[in-house]
């Protein structure tokens, strides 16, 4: 009996030290381009042709998940995109990546999984999906159902 214990409680602690030490430091960095369409024969858009951005939203972090950056709306081609710029945050179990209606993510959107902790990083935007709609863009646990930064998009 007093094995069993010794056991149950090393694979207890190994799953804790995993979802909270080995997950969270592991960082991974990605600098996407600003998203714009392109011509027919892929050649870029012609200077003075733009892309729709909007103003930047502040990243929120949350106790005990540090967050730093700016989130913004991109435009371009019929496309939509959320834009996260000079982003950081600490890693989780199962981030996504929502837009959504509140903070509690009861209703929202989404939009893939969290494709790095750090860098400029763009998630396309479904078609049909208003972000007037869906006012906030969240980093959110599905693991654990834990909010771990946000973006006030109607603030911009």
């Amino acid at each position: 009996m007093k094995a069993v214990l010794i056991i149950l409680g090393a694979v207890i602690l190994a799953a804790v030290g995993y979802f909270f030490v080995y997950i969270p430091l592991q960082q991974t960095e990605l600098d996407e381009a600003l998203p714009i369409t392109e011509t027919a024969d892929t050649a870029p858009i012609p200077s003075g042709v733009e892309p729709e951005v909007s103003p930047r939203s502040e990243i929120i972090p949350t106790i005990g998940h540090p967050a730093s950056g700016y989130v913004r709306v991109v435009t371009d081609g019929g496309k939509s995109y959320l834009r996260y710029e000079d982003f950081e945050t600490i890693n989780g179990p199962v981030l996504f990546v929502y837009l959504s209606k509140d903070t509690d993510a009861k209703e929202f959107v989404n939009l893939g999984p969290l494709k790095a902790t750090k860098g400029n990083i763009n998630y396309e935007i479904p078609e049909g999906v208003s972000v007037e709609e869906y006012p906030y863009a969240l980093i959110w646990c599905k693991a654990f159902s834990v909010l771990f930064n946000y973006a006030d998009l109607s603030t911009r």
